[in-house]
C-alpha cells in the first residue's frame, strides 16, 4: 500500500530502488532476498552461473502514505495531532493494559481501511502523562477523535470495531 502511494519510484544503485515522496520523513522496507531459480542440471559448474542477489533495500518517504499506527508524544502533539489537515484518531494506552491489547488490532485495521483519510496514533500514557492530563483522561484505552485541531469525540473502553467505524465515518469527508 505505502508502494503504491509514492509519487516516484528510482534506482540507486544496483537493487536499491528509492521511493520518493515529497512531504515526509524517510521510513525503510525491506525486501525478501531472491536467492535466484533452483537449477535441476546435473552438471554442478553450470549452477554457478545462478546468481544470489543482496537484500533489496526500498526506501520510502511517504510516511503519511504507509498505513500503519504510528506513536505521538508530548512533544509531537501538535506538530501530528493539532496542526493536522486530515482527521486524526488518537488511542491512549498503556503496556499493562489488557483492554488496550485488545483494541490495538482494531485501531490496526482502521487504519489500513481509512489509510490516507484519517491519521492513526498511539500514545503511551505512562511515556507521556501530560496530554492525557490536558484532555482529562482518566482510564485507558481511550480513543479521541480530532478534526482541524479539535477534539470533537472520545470513546472509552474496549469497543466494537463497528462502535470506532461508525465514529471515524462521521469525520471522513468523502
Amino acid at each position: 500500500m505505502a508502494l503504491e502511494n509514492c509519487l516516484r519510484v528510482s534506482t540507486v544503485g544496483m537493487a536499491r530502488p528509492q521511493c520518493i515522496h515529497p512531504f515526509s520523513s524517510r521510513a525503510k522496507i525491506v525486501v525478501p532476498n531472491f536467492k535466484g531459480f533452483k537449477s535441476t542440471l546435473s552438471n554442478p559448474s553450470l549452477k554457478s552461473t545462478t546468481r544470489n542477489f543482496r537484500r533489496s533495500r526500498f526506501i520510502c518517504n511517504a510516511r503519511e502514505a504507509v498505513d500503519e499506527v504510528r506513536v505521538v508524544t508530548d512533544s509531537t502533539w501538535n506538530n501530528l495531532v493539532i496542526a493536522s489537515e486530515t482527521p486524526v484518531l488518537v488511542e491512549f494506552w498503556a503496556p499493562w493494559c489488557g483492554p488496550c491489547r485488545m483494541i490495538a488490532p482494531v485501531i490496526d485495521e482502521l487504519a489500513k481501511e481509512y489509510a490516507g483519510k484519517i491519521a492513526c496514533f498511539k500514545l503511551n500514557t505512562d511515556d507521556s502523562p501530560n496530554i492525557p492530563t490536558q484532555y482529562g483522561i482518566r482510564s485507558i484505552p481511550t480513543v479521541l477523535f480530532f478534526k482541524n485541531g479539535e477534539k470533537k469525540e472520545s470513546v472509552i473502553g474496549a469497543v466494537p470495531k463497528s462502535t470506532l467505524s461508525a465514529t471515524v465515518e462521521k469525520y471522513v469527508e468523502i
